[in-house]
């Protein structure tokens, strides 16, 4: 037997800056080139970027927003709520009310950035179809 090196071709893969695609993914832009819309409405995603066609339609988001729209809105609003509570006292109507309220609107406000970081993520890490190839 003799020993042979063999050389494996690597397929050329260009760098994925990951604070880059979050951002972008933030503001709910294509990872890729950062002009195209990533959404087409509150949630759903756009099967490719209308500037520089790169394709949507095989991110695996799933409940990965939720949860950390709900992770982060608790964080937040709990200690808050505690706050709140232990120095002013409110009425309980008007505490449930203020804090409702906000928890609603920090959610819906949370929900379609966060599954643009996601995605963004997803892109940048080269995880599903996103990978070169």
């Amino acid at each position: 037997m003799t020993d042979q090196t063999f050389e494996i071709d690597q397929p050329e893969t260009h760098e994925r800056k990951l604070s880059t695609a979050l951002l972008r993914g933030w503001r709910r832009k294509c990872p890729n080139c950062g002009g195209g819309s990533l959404l087409k409405s509150y949630l759903k995603v756009n099967d490719t970027c209308t500037s520089c066609r790169e394709e949507f339609f095989h991110h695996r988001a799933d409940d990965g927003p939720a949860y950390m729209t709900i992770l982060v809105v608790g964080h937040l609003m709990a200690p808050m709520l505690h706050v709140v509570f232990v120095n002013w006292r409110p009425e309980p109507l008007t505490l449930f009310t203020i804090f409702a309220v906000g928890c609603v609107g920090l959610s819906l406000y949370l929900l379609p950035r966060l599954k643009g970081a996601l995605i963004g993520f997803q892109w940048a890490k080269g995880m599903g179809g996103f990978g070169d190839g």
